[in-house]
């Protein structure tokens, strides 16, 4: 049985998300305005599928997907791309009880990863040679 994501989360800390962003070809003024705003993650998870939301003041972003499967993704909300290459593709796993996601687009070594420590969600972004880490802490 995996772990279970399911819950609020709202964003702790974050290191590195303006030179991921720039890696990703994001203009300055948003860059600017997504380091300075607070984020909720909604994760919704049975079993193997997943609905995951971020949330924002400024925009928010939802993807849904099931483990093994690939998904067409547009991250509108976020940096504004359609994931895609020859057929478009993310594909998330199961690497124990760490979600890796893969994503193929115009970008080299795309995609995150999400894992439990005690009470906190790690989320580790990473585009090229890039990678952002953000820490969430479970909301009751």
């Amino acid at each position: 049985m995996p772990v279970d994501f399911s819950g609020r989360w709202v964003l702790e800390s974050s290191e590195n998300l303006e030179d991921y962003m720039k890696a990703l070809n994001v203009d300055f003024a948003t860059r600017k305005i997504a380091t300075h705003l607070s984020q909720t993650k909604v994760i919704i998870q049975e079993g193997d599928k997943f609905v995951i939301k971020t949330l924002s003041t400024f925009r928010n972003y939802e993807l849904s997907f099931t483990v093994s499967e690939e998904v067409q993704e547009h991250t509108r909300g976020l940096d504004n791309r359609l994931v895609k290459a020859l057929c478009p593709q993310t594909v998330v796993t199961w690497d124990g009880d760490v979600l890796v996601c893969k994503q193929r687009g115009e970008k080299d070594n795309r995609g995150w990863k999400h894992w439990i420590e005690g009470e906190k969600l790690h989320l580790e972004l990473f585009c090229e040679d890039v990678v952002c880490h953000q820490v969430f802490k479970k909301k009751e």
